[in-house]
């Protein structure tokens, strides 16, 4: 029995393997009912106007209808009402589909390029849809994937998760999602991005948790992970002689807690340090300068891989 034949399927949607997609389900059943309703009172309502209103003879004068400010006030504000009910709605949706929370069971690396997609886990193990590889994640634990892409914008969709991120050139995006249970679920790219994208799909497979970490721990790896190649490039780039990883001041911040913790900027302006901050502090510098510390960082723009740019960051991330 395969994991997939464990998933109910369905005519109208499709399957809802996340809890979030149920969320989002119900969000769009109220607008189509919503629409149905509002539909039915406009159309039904223009309709008796037409008949209790015709003229019957060319003589006939039209009915006039009195003004009722009582009236226009209500079929103005009842529908806002329910437009800013929808829109709270949607934005605590989005707000939960675009915040992992802090327990992150796996986080993954992935890159699009014209017509496949390179995953890349923490331990160094690199997969390719090219050669039909699936991405592997936990079912029942939250996954985080980091998508760039080497040409031009892609988007990674999951129609079962409800979710959907571009991949953007010289940019890292987040999306994340949390199976609920076992299975295999189609991932299609929903930016046109050339004359193969309809064939740009891999397949995500949720494995049982603890069939997950015994598979991430026991493979041998395919090559040291990227925090490793990061920390042998920040001692070959020499950041150490600016930037400690003791909590000390130097030159620079220190990148001891730096990720995810908020940074005051000389402008007066903050910003979390998340993955972007640090890609571009990495490769322009002068972009953002620390409150109290100089502008001295060279700039690394045109030195440094996409690569190299993501096994600094890992390697930043684990520096606790």
């Amino acid at each position: 029995m395969s994991w997939s034949s464990l998933i109910p399927a369905t005519s109208f949607m499709p399957i809802q393997a996340t809890e979030i997609a149920k969320e989002v389900d119900l969000l769009y059943a109220f607008l189509i009912i919503a629409s149905l309703v509002s539909f039915v009172i406009l159309i039904g309502g223009m309709t008796w106007f037409l008949i209790k209103f015709k003229r019957t003879s060319v003589d006939q004068k039209s009915a006039y209808i009195t003004h009722n400010n009582f009236a226009e006030f209500l079929w103005s504000f009842i529908p806002l009402v329910i437009m800013m009910g929808i829109f709270y709605w949607g934005m605590v949706i989005f707000e939960k589909l675009r915040t992992p929370p802090e327990d992150v069971a796996a986080e993954i690396h992935v890159t699009a390029e014209q017509w496949a997609w390179t995953y890349r886990y923490a331990n160094g193990k690199e997969f390719y849809s090219s050669a039909n590889d699936p991405m592997i994640v936990p079912a029942g634990k939250a996954t985080k994937l980091i998508l760039t892409s080497k040409d031009v914008i892609h988007s990674f969709y999951v129609p079962a998760f409800r979710t959907k991120q571009d991949a953007v050139p010289g940019k890292l995006t987040q999306l994340w999602f949390e199976p609920k249970q076992p299975g295999e679920y189609i991932v299609f790219c929903t930016e046109y991005c050339g004359t193969k994208h309809s064939g740009m799909m891999i397949k995500i497979k949720a494995i049982p948790s603890e069939e997950y970490a015994a598979w991430y721990h026991a493979e041998k790896k395919g090559a040291d992970s990227p925090a490793d190649l990061g920390k042998v490039l920040f001692a070959q780039k020499a950041c150490a002689s600016c930037h400690s990883i003791d909590g000390s001041r130097v030159v620079g911040p220190t990148m001891k807690g730096l990720f995810g913790s908020e940074r005051k900027f000389a402008d007066g302006t903050k910003a979390k340090a998340d993955e972007n901050y640090l890609r571009e502090s990495i490769l322009v510098s002068s972009a953002k300068i620390v409150e109290t510390y100089p502008a001295a960082m060279p700039l690394f723009q045109g030195q440094l891989s996409d690569e190299d740019v993501a096994n600094l960051i890992e390697y930043i991330k684990s520096i606790k």
